[in-house]
């Protein structure tokens, strides 16, 4: 099972998510209790070690603009979420960079259409709610042979059932792993990153 860990902002976070076995962690580029700058996730950067993923996150912004800020922060892994196109694909490799593409439970279905995207990502229809939904849901989606993390309302408590529930090729995290509102629980983490793995 694939586990990221997203919206990490200290050290003591990245070294945990790294330490408890994480394949990838997010740093959040884009407005949010999460954000951080390109000299954070530089400054951060060392602490995530060369087989661990380490990704910029972005909402709605033009994918030129997340490739040119996510160089900055020295990442090779772009998120985007919101409405993306073939084209935005495009924009990414051509960079050299690889791409997660995220969408919600309430996208069109031509938007779960492989487009390209190293990594595909299914959230929760309201994003960022830390509610859990029907993770069965998603099996009537076809992908079938894709690698794609489920996200949304997942915690250490319901990851293994949810992923098993969707068929998930790995699975997402950020504000389930939290003490308050952008502000990480190391144990939980750890117990995020364990349970996900068994």
């Amino acid at each position: 099972m694939f586990v990221k860990v997203c919206g990490l902002s200290t050290p003591e976070s990245v070294q945990e998510a790294v330490d408890a076995g994480a394949d990838a962690v997010g740093f959040v580029l884009t407005a949010s209790p999460r954000e951080v700058s390109p000299e954070q996730v530089r400054i951060l950067l060392p602490l995530v070690p060369s087989t661990v993923n380490a990704v910029g996150v972005f909402r709605h912004e033009p994918a030129a603009d997340a490739v040119a800020t996510a160089r900055a922060a020295g990442l090779e892994w772009v998120q985007l979420h919101g409405h993306r196109t073939a084209d935005d694909v495009k924009t990414v490799h051509d960079a050299g960079m690889h791409l997660i593409r995220a969408v919600t439970m309430g996208a069109t279905q031509d938007e779960f259409a492989d487009l390209g995207e190293d990594v595909f990502l299914i959230d929760a229809a309201v994003p960022g709610s830390g509610e859990s939904w029907d993770y069965s849901s998603v099996r009537e989606k076809g992908l079938d042979g894709r690698e794609w993390l489920l996200a949304g309302g997942l915690e250490p408590g319901n990851v293994a059932f949810a992923a098993s529930a969707a068929g998930a090729w790995g699975v997402d995290v950020s504000s389930g792993v939290e003490a308050s509102r952008g502000v990480k629980d190391l144990a939980k983490i750890r117990a995020f990153v364990e349970a996900a793995k068994a």
